[in-house]
């Protein structure tokens, strides 16, 4: 129970915010916030608490890394150049998509001036997102043919299923039916070494992986090979649709949030990106937006299905029974489901 109206719990105090209980402890954990505690010890928000917790949340919004939030926090200016200039960028990628829409308004208006009446397409253009990427194919075995489109593709795109639904082979089908995709396969991480000479023989990529790097590290990412390996196949591939399989693969639990974190944040900076994913920590309910969608794979090898990450909507409480913690995730490590080939009698 509240002893005041002004004091809120941590459930209360994140749907206040439009965050999640989760974020909240994290930025605790981080020393950016501290609430106080109950006479029972329970974590309680006052009206500072939430004041404070409104400017962390408003500068994550902005791109800010948790360690770039805290020096905010603490006034200290030095690393928050490079957060500016990429805020400078996205806004200056926002404007110029706002100037480019003014000016199909003011192109109608001189229409209208001029006795022309405006068509529905072009007046509902005005507000279409551009048009999403749709793919047609034939299902790949396990399935049996089955014709399967994609629609309504947004920035991120999960793929889950269970250890054996064929997720994989979905994805790598996808990557050859998408225009410009790239599929990027767990042997990424074999090939440390060949990402690090490519790296060596290319500076302009090497400057913008090491940039992404220390953002991740600084929202509290572990370097290692796997994730050099992942943000090296991002940074190669930005202007391309990626469908990345199990994008948490060697990445620990802080690792795997900045990397999520730092997806959202630039989602809608490059193509729509695909990832398989069986971490409640990449795909968690509770954080992901409506920029977000999610194919699932049954295990009965029924087609795969859109699934809203809604609770209730069809399909949800199987997609998120395929979804467990890091440390669950690393026991599983390496398992295969086992069924017939496609060449059994």
């Amino acid at each position: 129970m509240r002893a005041s109206v002004d004091v809120l719990s941590p459930s209360e105090a994140a749907r206040q915010l439009g965050i999640s209980a989760k974020a909240l402890r994290i930025y605790e954990e981080r020393g950016l916030l501290r609430p106080t505690r109950t006479a029972t010890g329970w974590r309680a928000y006052g009206p500072d608490e939430m004041r404070r917790a409104a400017e962390i949340v408003a500068l994550r919004s902005l791109g800010f890394s948790l360690k770039q939030v805290d020096r905010v926090v603490s006034g200290v200016a030095d690393g928050l150049e490079p957060a500016l200039g990429a805020l400078r960028t996205r806004l200056e990628s926002e404007r110029d998509q706002l100037s480019r829409r003014l000016e199909k308004i003011s192109a109608l208006r001189r229409a209208l001036a001029r006795g022309e009446a405006p068509t529905l397409p072009d007046i509902a253009g005005l507000a279409a997102a551009p048009a999403p990427v749709v793919a047609g194919f034939n299902l790949p075995w396990p399935w049996g043919g089955e014709w399967f489109e994609v629609r309504g593709v947004r920035a991120l795109n999960y793929i889950v299923g269970p250890l054996g639904s064929g997720k994989t082979r979905l994805a790598q089908r996808l990557a050859e039916q998408l225009p410009d995709a790239v599929f990027i396969g767990l042997d990424r991480i074999e090939r440390a070494e060949e990402a690090r000479r490519a790296l060596a023989i290319d500076p302009e990529l090497r400057e913008r992986v090491e940039a992404s790097l220390a953002w991740l590290v600084e929202d509290g990412a572990t370097a290692s090979d796997a994730l050099l390996t992942l943000v090296a196949g991002l940074e190669r591939g930005r202007s391309n649709i990626l469908v990345i399989d199990m994008v948490e693969q060697g990445l620990d639990e802080a690792t795997q949030r900045a990397v999520i974190s730092d997806l959202r944040r630039r989602a809608r900076e490059r193509p729509p990106l695909f990832m398989l994913t069986r971490s409640s920590t990449i795909l968690d309910p509770a954080e992901a937006t409506a920029d977000e969608a999610v194919i699932f794979c049954p295990a009965n090898h029924a087609p795969p299905s859109t699934v809203r990450v809604t609770p209730g909507a069809p399909g949800y409480d199987a997609m998120v029974s395929c979804l467990g913690p890091p440390d669950v995730r690393a026991r599983t490590e390496g398992m295969m489901a086992l069924m017939p080939s496609p060449e059994a009698p």
